[in-house]
């Protein structure tokens, strides 16, 4: 037998069942942009462009672009460090974490330019997991703390 919940709001019954479906939670985030300097723009999964400022959400795909002379700096939920260089252009194809088993995995593609990445607890705790792909090779991460640079020609 199902029970049944009355709420009052206004003068107005909502009659409604307790077995009702529960809308899923949002994801969480990927990260955040810690810091900015000069110009640059986030790109979301679905093409909408912000400028970037501190503060703002990173989604598990998103694209970070700076111009000349700019850079940006973004901490990840598992406490990854990504500082990107001027005119460069980052993309963060995947990322998943789960804060409780400390379980995940990240890929970035960067196109061109440079970054500087220090890793947070997927890195730590499964290098295998960690990805940085560039137009000509694949990088595999087995340290802490590197850099890795694009000029964006194949």
């Amino acid at each position: 037998m199902m029970k049944k919940t009355v709420i009052a709001l206004c003068g107005l019954a909502i009659v409604g069942s307790a077995a009702m479906a529960q809308t899923p939670a949002a994801e969480p985030k990927a990260g955040f942009v810690k810091s900015v300097r000069g110009s640059v723009q986030l790109l979301d999964a679905g093409g909408a462009v912000r400028n970037a400022s501190p503060g703002d959400a990173l989604g598990s795909v998103d694209r970070i672009v700076t111009g000349p002379d700019s850079s940006a700096s973004v901490v990840m939920r598992d406490d990854t460090t990504l500082v990107v260089g001027p005119a460069s252009r980052l993309d963060l194809k995947e990322f998943h974490f789960d804060g409780t088993t400390h379980e995940g995995g990240m890929l970035l593609s960067l196109l061109r330019g440079s970054m500087r990445m220090i890793t947070g607890l997927i890195g730590k705790t499964n290098p295998d997991a960690v990805r940085v792909e560039t137009q000509t090779a694949t990088i595999g991460i087995r340290g802490t703390d590197f850099i890795v640079q694009a000029d964006g020609r194949p």
